[in-house]
């Protein structure tokens, strides 16, 4: 019987299987698999650059999603001033979480996601205006 390491959705299993001899199908192969602990990691948080603004119009510059993903945090709030690179939100895409940053000074003018929401690239996440 050989042994394998098998990783499924981030779990290690340590998996026993036996090879049959000239192709005989009929026994059903035992196959053992036996859970190997893993030490708990920190969520991974990606620093992002800041936010590229698809417009910059008389309105304000719209900030839009980078990818898609599930917005976890939003740190802002309608009127709220921000200065260049702070966090607006915190996007989780690909169990990773990545800080949408203010990509200049400015004050929240809109904002069309909350916490748990579901965002596809190029939507708008943020207006900021002066």
């Amino acid at each position: 019987m050989k042994m394998f390491r098998v990783v499924v959705n981030g779990n290690e299993y340590q998996v026993g299987i036996e090879e049959l001899q000239g192709g005989n199908t009929s026994r059903p192969t035992e196959a053992r698999a036996a859970s190997v602990p893993r030490p708990d990691k920190p969520p991974v948080t990606q620093k992002s650059e800041p936010a590229k603004p698809v417009t910059n119009s008389g309105s304000g510059e719209t900030i839009v999603a980078p990818m898609p993903g599930t917005i976890l945090r939003v740190e802002v709030s309608t009127g709220d001033a921000v200065a260049k690179g702070h966090t607006l939100m915190i996007l989780e895409a690909m169990k990773m979480e990545n800080e949408i940053l203010a990509p200049a000074d400015g004050v929240v003018k809109q904002l069309n996601v909350s916490q748990g929401a579901s965002v596809n690239p190029g939507d708008i996440l943020v207006v900021l205006g002066t």
